[in-house]
Protein backbone atom coordinates (compact mmCIF):
# COMPACT_ATOMS: atom_id res chain seq x y z
CA UNK A 1 0.00 0.00 0.00
CA UNK A 2 1.36 3.55 -0.81
CA UNK A 3 0.17 5.68 2.17
CA UNK A 4 0.95 8.88 -0.21
CA UNK A 5 -1.29 7.59 -2.47
CA UNK A 6 -5.59 8.39 -1.99
CA UNK A 7 -8.14 5.07 -2.35
CA UNK A 8 -9.34 4.10 -5.81
CA UNK A 9 -12.04 3.16 -3.34
CA UNK A 10 -13.60 3.20 0.18
CA UNK A 11 -16.50 2.76 2.03
CA UNK A 12 -16.80 5.29 5.57
CA UNK A 13 -19.84 3.77 8.16
CA UNK A 14 -21.13 1.96 5.40
CA UNK A 15 -24.59 0.34 6.71
CA UNK A 16 -27.48 -1.89 4.78
CA UNK A 17 -30.34 -2.64 6.74
CA UNK A 18 -32.71 -5.71 5.45
CA UNK A 19 -35.93 -4.82 6.58
CA UNK A 20 -34.87 -3.90 10.42
CA UNK A 21 -32.12 -6.53 10.39
CA UNK A 22 -28.53 -4.48 9.67
CA UNK A 23 -26.64 -6.67 8.43
CA UNK A 24 -23.71 -4.18 7.61
CA UNK A 25 -23.01 -1.81 10.66
CA UNK A 26 -20.26 1.28 9.60
CA UNK A 27 -18.06 -0.37 7.76
CA UNK A 28 -14.83 1.68 6.58
CA UNK A 29 -12.68 -0.14 3.78
CA UNK A 30 -10.00 1.33 1.72
CA UNK A 31 -8.35 -0.32 -1.32
CA UNK A 32 -5.53 1.99 -2.84
CA UNK A 33 -4.49 1.11 -6.60
CA UNK A 34 -3.23 -1.99 -7.63
CA UNK A 35 -4.14 -3.73 -4.64
CA UNK A 36 -5.26 -7.17 -4.09
CA UNK A 37 -7.36 -6.90 -0.76
CA UNK A 38 -9.08 -10.10 0.92
CA UNK A 39 -12.63 -9.99 2.97
CA UNK A 40 -12.71 -12.89 4.64
CA UNK A 41 -15.17 -14.26 6.72
CA UNK A 42 -18.67 -16.72 8.65
CA UNK A 43 -21.09 -16.73 5.90
CA UNK A 44 -23.73 -14.39 6.99
CA UNK A 45 -21.04 -11.96 7.88
CA UNK A 46 -22.17 -9.32 5.58
CA UNK A 47 -19.58 -9.53 2.62
CA UNK A 48 -22.22 -9.98 -0.01
CA UNK A 49 -24.24 -7.15 1.26
CA UNK A 50 -20.87 -5.15 1.03
CA UNK A 51 -20.25 -5.91 -2.17
CA UNK A 52 -23.73 -5.07 -3.88
CA UNK A 53 -23.51 -1.85 -1.77
CA UNK A 54 -20.24 -0.84 -2.98
CA UNK A 55 -21.33 -1.48 -6.60
CA UNK A 56 -24.84 0.21 -6.76
CA UNK A 57 -26.97 -3.00 -6.21
CA UNK A 58 -28.10 -1.93 -2.64
CA UNK A 59 -28.62 1.31 -0.97
CA UNK A 60 -26.89 2.14 1.74
CA UNK A 61 -29.04 2.58 5.01
CA UNK A 62 -25.88 5.15 6.00
CA UNK A 63 -22.46 6.22 5.00
CA UNK A 64 -21.25 6.33 1.61
CA UNK A 65 -19.26 4.87 -1.10
CA UNK A 66 -16.22 6.65 -2.69
CA UNK A 67 -14.76 5.80 -6.01
CA UNK A 68 -11.51 7.54 -6.76
CA UNK A 69 -12.23 10.32 -3.90
CA UNK A 70 -15.93 11.34 -5.04
CA UNK A 71 -19.10 9.77 -3.13
CA UNK A 72 -21.22 7.45 -5.53
CA UNK A 73 -24.41 7.16 -3.50
CA UNK A 74 -26.48 8.71 -6.57
CA UNK A 75 -25.03 6.68 -9.36
CA UNK A 76 -26.83 3.23 -10.89
CA UNK A 77 -24.32 0.23 -11.47
CA UNK A 78 -23.95 0.62 -14.99
CA UNK A 79 -22.92 4.24 -13.90
CA UNK A 80 -20.18 2.73 -12.04
CA UNK A 81 -19.02 -0.24 -14.67
CA UNK A 82 -18.96 3.03 -17.24
CA UNK A 83 -16.20 4.14 -14.61
CA UNK A 84 -14.16 1.19 -14.35
CA UNK A 85 -16.08 -0.45 -10.96
CA UNK A 86 -17.61 -4.43 -12.43
CA UNK A 87 -18.45 -7.05 -9.93
CA UNK A 88 -18.34 -11.00 -10.30
CA UNK A 89 -21.32 -11.48 -8.53
CA UNK A 90 -21.75 -14.90 -5.96
CA UNK A 91 -23.62 -17.45 -8.23
CA UNK A 92 -21.75 -15.96 -11.36
CA UNK A 93 -24.81 -14.50 -12.61
CA UNK A 94 -24.35 -15.50 -16.27
CA UNK A 95 -26.99 -15.15 -19.06
CA UNK A 96 -27.70 -18.68 -19.10
CA UNK A 97 -30.22 -18.61 -22.47
CA UNK A 98 -27.27 -16.38 -24.30
CA UNK A 99 -24.25 -18.26 -25.79
CA UNK A 100 -20.63 -17.70 -24.10
CA UNK A 101 -19.74 -15.13 -27.24
CA UNK A 102 -22.87 -12.97 -26.51
CA UNK A 103 -22.59 -13.28 -22.94
CA UNK A 104 -18.84 -11.79 -23.53
CA UNK A 105 -20.06 -9.17 -25.37
CA UNK A 106 -22.65 -8.05 -22.92
CA UNK A 107 -19.71 -7.14 -20.66
CA UNK A 108 -18.28 -4.66 -23.43
CA UNK A 109 -22.39 -3.41 -23.66
CA UNK A 110 -20.94 0.37 -22.45
CA UNK A 111 -17.83 0.64 -24.82
CA UNK A 112 -17.63 2.31 -27.77
CA UNK A 113 -13.73 1.61 -28.83
CA UNK A 114 -12.64 -0.65 -31.59
CA UNK A 115 -10.43 -3.04 -29.29
CA UNK A 116 -13.55 -5.17 -27.76
CA UNK A 117 -12.94 -8.50 -30.58
CA UNK A 118 -9.26 -8.49 -29.55
CA UNK A 119 -10.57 -8.24 -25.64
CA UNK A 120 -12.50 -11.39 -26.54
CA UNK A 121 -9.59 -13.15 -28.18
CA UNK A 122 -7.25 -12.16 -25.05
CA UNK A 123 -10.07 -14.05 -22.69
CA UNK A 124 -10.32 -16.93 -25.23
CA UNK A 125 -6.93 -17.23 -24.83
CA UNK A 126 -7.26 -17.19 -21.35
CA UNK A 127 -9.67 -19.59 -21.54
CA UNK A 128 -9.46 -22.14 -24.33
CA UNK A 129 -12.57 -24.01 -23.14
CA UNK A 130 -14.51 -21.33 -23.59
CA UNK A 131 -13.29 -20.88 -27.25
CA UNK A 132 -13.90 -24.33 -28.11
CA UNK A 133 -17.81 -23.90 -26.81
CA UNK A 134 -17.93 -20.12 -27.80
CA UNK A 135 -21.74 -21.05 -29.74
CA UNK A 136 -22.97 -23.11 -27.00
CA UNK A 137 -25.54 -21.57 -24.39
CA UNK A 138 -23.89 -20.40 -21.35
CA UNK A 139 -26.52 -22.54 -19.16
CA UNK A 140 -25.12 -26.09 -19.88
CA UNK A 141 -21.98 -24.99 -19.03
CA UNK A 142 -20.05 -26.85 -16.04
CA UNK A 143 -19.78 -25.06 -12.85
CA UNK A 144 -15.85 -23.94 -13.31
CA UNK A 145 -17.04 -22.94 -16.86
CA UNK A 146 -19.50 -20.56 -15.88
CA UNK A 147 -17.16 -19.30 -13.58
CA UNK A 148 -14.05 -18.51 -16.14
CA UNK A 149 -17.30 -16.67 -18.18
CA UNK A 150 -18.34 -14.54 -15.42
CA UNK A 151 -14.84 -13.72 -14.70
CA UNK A 152 -14.58 -13.06 -18.60
CA UNK A 153 -17.68 -10.92 -19.00
CA UNK A 154 -16.31 -8.63 -16.69
CA UNK A 155 -12.72 -8.68 -17.80
CA UNK A 156 -14.80 -7.52 -20.97
CA UNK A 157 -15.43 -4.30 -19.16
CA UNK A 158 -11.59 -3.43 -18.93
CA UNK A 159 -12.28 -3.20 -15.31
CA UNK A 160 -10.30 -0.32 -12.96
CA UNK A 161 -11.23 -2.12 -9.68
CA UNK A 162 -12.61 -5.72 -9.38
CA UNK A 163 -14.66 -7.01 -6.78
CA UNK A 164 -15.11 -10.94 -7.06
CA UNK A 165 -17.35 -12.54 -4.69
CA UNK A 166 -16.64 -16.04 -3.76
CA UNK A 167 -15.05 -16.92 -7.10
CA UNK A 168 -14.23 -20.56 -6.09
CA UNK A 169 -17.29 -21.72 -4.61
CA UNK A 170 -18.38 -25.24 -5.56
CA UNK A 171 -15.07 -25.86 -7.84
CA UNK A 172 -12.86 -28.72 -8.83
CA UNK A 173 -9.44 -28.02 -7.06
CA UNK A 174 -8.08 -27.99 -10.70
CA UNK A 175 -10.90 -25.47 -11.11
CA UNK A 176 -9.68 -23.16 -7.88
CA UNK A 177 -6.43 -22.86 -9.45
CA UNK A 178 -7.15 -21.93 -12.48
CA UNK A 179 -9.40 -19.37 -10.97
CA UNK A 180 -6.95 -17.79 -8.81
CA UNK A 181 -4.21 -18.12 -11.15
CA UNK A 182 -7.14 -15.54 -13.02
CA UNK A 183 -6.99 -13.82 -10.31
CA UNK A 184 -3.01 -12.82 -9.85
CA UNK A 185 -2.80 -11.89 -13.20
CA UNK A 186 -5.59 -9.65 -13.45
CA UNK A 187 -4.18 -7.84 -10.14
CA UNK A 188 -0.22 -8.02 -11.79
CA UNK A 189 -1.63 -6.05 -14.87
CA UNK A 190 -2.46 -3.19 -11.98
CA UNK A 191 -5.90 -3.99 -11.71
CA UNK A 192 -7.50 -3.18 -8.23
CA UNK A 193 -9.01 -6.55 -6.43
CA UNK A 194 -11.50 -7.15 -2.99
CA UNK A 195 -11.66 -10.59 -3.27
CA UNK A 196 -14.59 -12.21 -0.88
CA UNK A 197 -13.71 -15.96 -1.03
CA UNK A 198 -14.85 -18.76 1.45
CA UNK A 199 -11.18 -20.49 1.06
CA UNK A 200 -9.79 -18.04 3.65
CA UNK A 201 -5.67 -19.41 3.35
CA UNK A 202 -5.57 -19.04 -0.35
CA UNK A 203 -7.22 -15.30 -0.03
CA UNK A 204 -4.56 -14.70 1.95
CA UNK A 205 -2.26 -16.13 0.59
CA UNK A 206 -2.35 -14.18 -2.64
CA UNK A 207 -3.46 -10.62 -0.78
CA UNK A 208 -1.49 -7.50 0.15
CA UNK A 209 -4.47 -6.73 2.91
CA UNK A 210 -7.14 -7.86 4.30
CA UNK A 211 -10.07 -7.49 6.87
CA UNK A 212 -11.93 -10.06 8.94
CA UNK A 213 -15.65 -9.46 8.79
CA UNK A 214 -18.25 -10.45 11.47
CA UNK A 215 -21.78 -10.17 12.23
CA UNK A 216 -21.63 -7.08 9.43
CA UNK A 217 -18.53 -5.32 11.47
CA UNK A 218 -15.04 -5.41 10.31
CA UNK A 219 -12.90 -7.15 13.31
CA UNK A 220 -9.86 -7.11 12.20
CA UNK A 221 -7.21 -5.75 9.61
CA UNK A 222 -3.86 -5.61 8.35
CA UNK A 223 -1.25 -7.36 6.50
CA UNK A 224 -2.58 -10.09 4.61
CA UNK A 225 0.53 -12.31 6.11
CA UNK A 226 0.30 -11.30 9.09
CA UNK A 227 -3.65 -11.94 9.83
CA UNK A 228 -2.65 -15.83 8.36
CA UNK A 229 -0.33 -16.03 11.79
CA UNK A 230 -2.83 -14.52 13.83
CA UNK A 231 -4.10 -17.61 16.35
CA UNK A 232 -7.63 -15.73 16.37
CA UNK A 233 -7.86 -15.60 12.62
CA UNK A 234 -5.91 -19.71 12.16
CA UNK A 235 -8.49 -21.39 14.82
CA UNK A 236 -11.93 -19.32 13.12
CA UNK A 237 -11.14 -19.89 9.69
CA UNK A 238 -8.04 -21.52 8.79
CA UNK A 239 -9.00 -24.96 10.29
CA UNK A 240 -6.09 -24.35 13.22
Amino acid sequence: MNTNTSPVLSTHDLSVAYGGIRAVKGVNLALYPGELVSLIGANGAGKTTTLKAICGLLAPQGGEVRLNGQPVHAQGPWDLVAQGLVMVPEGRGIFARMSIDENLRMGAYLRRDRDIETDIESVYARFPRLKERRKQLAGTLSGGEQQMLAMGRALLARPKVLLLDEPSMGLSPIMVDKIFEVVADVSAQGVTVLLVEQNAHRALEMAQRAYVMESGEITLQGAACDLLGDPQVQAAYLGA
